[in-house]
């Protein structure tokens, strides 16, 4: 029984095993475990500290530079207003605010159900589609607030299946 243990790995050792354990992968292994959580767990910062031997306040103080990295849960779907100054320009305040309505959240919060998490950005980097939100991986450029509830439904349809 304990060899059958020993085989499977948590996603720490698996991140650790794909990057190696060099301390110079520390970003890289964070970011997978950011994927495979959608957040930094306090746990699994303190393990990965006791498997690279590194202190576990240098982890905190790279996974709390980063905005790319979290130490409270997301949600299932992560959507992100652009307010980079195109996008601003282009009405992005608008969207934020029709999101906010629409989740009935503000910036930066989670749904009590972790299904959407709200937050802005300062550039996406698609100037030309502005104004730009991106939901988890998928950008939805020339965005209009009308168009919000749309984007809203098609992300909660997802979750039902």
């Amino acid at each position: 029984m304990g060899e059958t243990m020993s085989t499977q790995l948590t996603p720490v050792n698996q991140a650790i095993e794909k990057w190696g354990s060099r301390t110079d992968f520390l970003i890289e292994i964070l970011q997978d475990l950011q994927d495979e959580y959608r957040y930094l767990p306090v746990e699994v910062l303190t393990e990965v500290s006791k498997i690279l031997e590194v202190p576990l306040n240098h982890i905190y103080e790279v996974a709390t530079f980063y905005k790319a990295f979290s130490l409270e849960p997301k949600g299932k779907h992560c959507v992100n207003v652009c307010l980079g100054t195109a996008c601003h320009v282009q009405g992005a305040m608008l969207l934020l605010g029709a999101f906010e309505r629409e989740l009935g959240l503000k910036m930066g919060e989670t749904d009590k159900t972790m299904e959407f998490t709200l937050d802005a950005v300062r550039c996406i980097g698609c100037c030309g589609l502005a104004p730009v939100v991106t939901v988890n991986n998928d950008v939805h450029g020339k965005l209009t607030a009308d168009r919000i509830p749309q984007v809203v439904d098609q992300y909660k349809e997802l979750s039902k299946s």
